[in-house]
């Protein structure tokens, strides 16, 4: 295991699931990290961790259809660095609205999907592959920490 996510795992364990979220929003420039379950039709906000420690009302419940987070529930993870020039998301009600998205699912304990761990942003932020390589390893661990 890597020595950022010996790191992880030790805030997550000591000190919970938002100082963990904080740790991983350290290590990128996107503004929000944040957690959403998937109930029925709705991605519901778990936790989330602002840069500008504002928040983001708007987004505490975003229905599937509407979500980025469909698109990494679907194919197992989304990336986009500058949705508004992503032809995809052409016709996407938040296409250009939330710039940049790095989104992977998360499985329950039963091991069946649970919702997605993300970092977003409303201005356009690139994702190194080192970081997205540790981000995929996160998702794996932080079903741990989630609430049942």
């Amino acid at each position: 295991m890597n020595n950022a996510l010996i790191q992880l795992e030790s805030v997550l364990t000591q000190r919970g699931r938002h100082a963990g979220l904080e740790f991983l929003n350290g290590r990128v420039d996107h503004r929000f990290t944040a957690i959403y379950r998937l109930d029925n039709a709705l991605m519901k906000n778990v936790d989330l961790v602002d840069k500008e420690r504002i928040g983001l009302p708007d987004l505490q419940e975003v229905p599937l259809g509407n979500s980025f987070c469909q698109f990494a529930l679907r194919d197992g993870q989304f990336l986009t660095s500058a949705s508004g020039e992503d032809r995809c998301l052409d016709g996407h009600p938040y296409q250009g609205v939330v710039s940049s998205y790095v989104g992977l699912p998360l499985l329950g304990n039963d091991g069946q999907l649970w919702g997605t761990f993300c970092h977003f942003d409303i201005a356009n932020r690139p994702i190194q592959d080192e970081e997205f390589d540790f981000l995929q390893k996160v998702a794996r661990l932080l079903p741990r920490y989630l609430p049942r």
